[in-house]
This record gives C-alpha cells, sequence and structure tokens, in this order.
C-alpha cells in the first residue's frame, strides 16, 4: 500500500506542502491574466457615442448624395433647355465623341453642385449641431443664409461680369494673329474657373465674423496686417483667374472691398458685444 496513495488529503507530505503553496501563488496570477484579459477585450468595444456619430454621418451622406444624384438627372435630361444660356451664344468646337459627353457631365455636375449647396449646408449643419456650443451653434445659424447668399452673389459676379469680360478679351487679344476656335471642353473649364472660385472667396466677411466671434481674430489684427492681406488676396486672385491682367484686376477689386467691409463687420461685433456685456 503506498503511503501517499489517499489524496483526499490537503498537505500529506513536505513535497506536497510546497506544491500547495506554489498553487497559491500561481492561482492569483492566473486570476489576474484573466481579469486584464476581460479589461483588454471591454476596450475594443465600441463606444455608443461614436457609433450613433458615424451613423447619423452616414444618414447625412447618404441624403446628400441622393440630392446630388436628384438635381444631376434632371439638370442633364433638361440639358436643351438651359444649355444656350450656358455657351452665350458662342460658337463651340467638338474634337472627338467623347468630348460631348465630358462637356454635357461637366456642366451638369457643376450646376448640380450648385443647386444642392443648400441642402449640403443643412445636412452639413444638422451632423455638427450637437457638438458646437452655444456661440458657435448661434452663429451659424444665424449666418448660414447669409453665406449661401453671398457664394450666390460671387457666382454671379463671376457669371455676369468677370468670365464674358476676360472671354472677350481673350478672344480678341488670339484673334489679331490666329483663327480663334474654341472647343467644348475648354470653354467648360474657363467658365467654372471664373465663377465657383469667385463665389468662395466672397465668403471672406463671414469668415472673418466666425473667427472674430471664436476670439480668434479681431479688427485691429486685421487692419495690422491689411497690407500682407492685399498681397495674398493679388496672389489669390492670380491663382483663381485668366492669366490676363483685366479679369485678376477685376476679380481683385471687389476682394478688397470685402476685406474692408470685414474690418468694419468685425468692428461692429465687438463694440456691439462689449455694450452687452
Amino acid at each position: 500500500m503506498e503511503p501517499y496513495g489517499d489524496h483526499s488529503r490537503k498537505v500529506v507530505s513536505p513535497l506536497d506542502k510546497v506544491q500547495v503553496e506554489n498553487l497559491k501563488i500561481v492561482t492569483p496570477a492566473t486570476t489576474e491574466i484573466t481579469r486584464d484579459d476581460k479589461v483588454t477585450e471591454s476596450n475594443f468595444e465600441a463606444d455608443p457615442s461614436l457609433v450613433d456619430h458615424l451613423t447619423d454621418l452616414r444618414k447625412q451622406l447618404v441624403k446628400s448624395a441622393a440630392v446630388f444624384l436628384f438635381f444631376l438627372i434632371a439638370v442633364f435630361s433638361s440639358i436643351n433647355l438651359w444649355f444656350p444660356y450656358i455657351t452665350r451664344g458662342h460658337q463651340l468646337i467638338i474634337l472627338g465623341p467623347l468630348e460631348v459627353v465630358k462637356f454635357y457631365m461637366s456642366i451638369s455636375t457643376a450646376l448640380a453642385f450648385g443647386l444642392s449647396i443648400p441642402f449640403l449646408c443643412h445636412f452639413l449643419w444638422q451632423f455638427v449641431k450637437p457638438g458646437l456650443n452655444e456661440r458657435e451653434g448661434r452663429f451659424l445659424s444665424l449666418y448660414s443664409p447669409v453665406m449661401l447668399l453671398l457664394f450666390l452673389l460671387g457666382v454671379s459676379f463671376g457669371y455676369f461680369i468677370v468670365n464674358p469680360l476676360s472671354y472677350k478679351f481673350l478672344v480678341s487679344l488670339g484673334a489679331v494673329n490666329f483663327n480663334v476656335m474654341v472647343s467644348a471642353q475648354e470653354y467648360i473649364s474657363f467658365l467654372l474657373m471664373t465663377t465657383m472660385p469667385i463665389g468662395i472667396l466672397f465668403e471672406l466677411p463671414i469668415v472673418a465674423l466666425f473667427l472674430a466671434a471664436i476670439g480668434l481674430l479681431t479688427a485691429e489684427s486685421m487692419k495690422k496686417v491689411r497690407k500682407w492681406s492685399y498681397l495674398a488676396i493679388a496672389v489669390g486672385s492670380a491663382l483663381i483667374t485668366p492669366p490676363d491682367f483685366v479679369s485678376q484686376l477685376i476679380v481683385l477689386i471687389p476682394m478688397v472691398i470685402l476685406y474692408e467691409a470685414s474690418i468694419y463687420i468685425v468692428l461692429y461685433t465687438e463694440r456691439r458685444n462689449a455694450v452687452v456685456n
């Protein structure tokens, strides 16, 4: 009969005592590792707020895409109605069968995007609204219509003033020594160049007012950097307009006026806030 055959006893020999103590030492470590594993697994669980934000973002993107697709189909299907207003009666040529499709799609996409801007701004506002503080939310709710109005004003300024003047100047300049034939694709590129960027530049007063509202800009600082701002505006006007002095000057003048208007708007806002406080 084995002296250690009875395993029901807790300690049967010095060796068994050591093994039992080792088990007592190992067991807490094992339990601790298990707890760490549970903590590590919990770290990989998705944050409910992050999931909600991503879900809301997906909804807003889907709605934006749906609105843009709707206007794209509507504009493309009615292309024969608005086409004369875009070309202004200019004699355009195409260099291949695919250029017709490129021209139609380019101008339809641009018009669809312009028509979708109010809806896209609304969807963007719905997404960022919960994350804004009271001052930022009040600012965007008040000035969102003004932002849209300034953008449309800039696009209209480019379409009715900058585009026809610069187009006539450049064509007449080339007609002196060349037989000028303008392709449809080049014309639409020129049209977009003289409209969309100008619409974005016309947002300058709202951008300045927003920076002033969050404390990053003051009227005094705008006055101090006025010369450098004029230089930056001149460079920006040269980059977004056709390479002729007439177009650059036409864009530069209203941008300088808008900058000066931004200074007075920010100054008026600062004085009003000082009176209220």
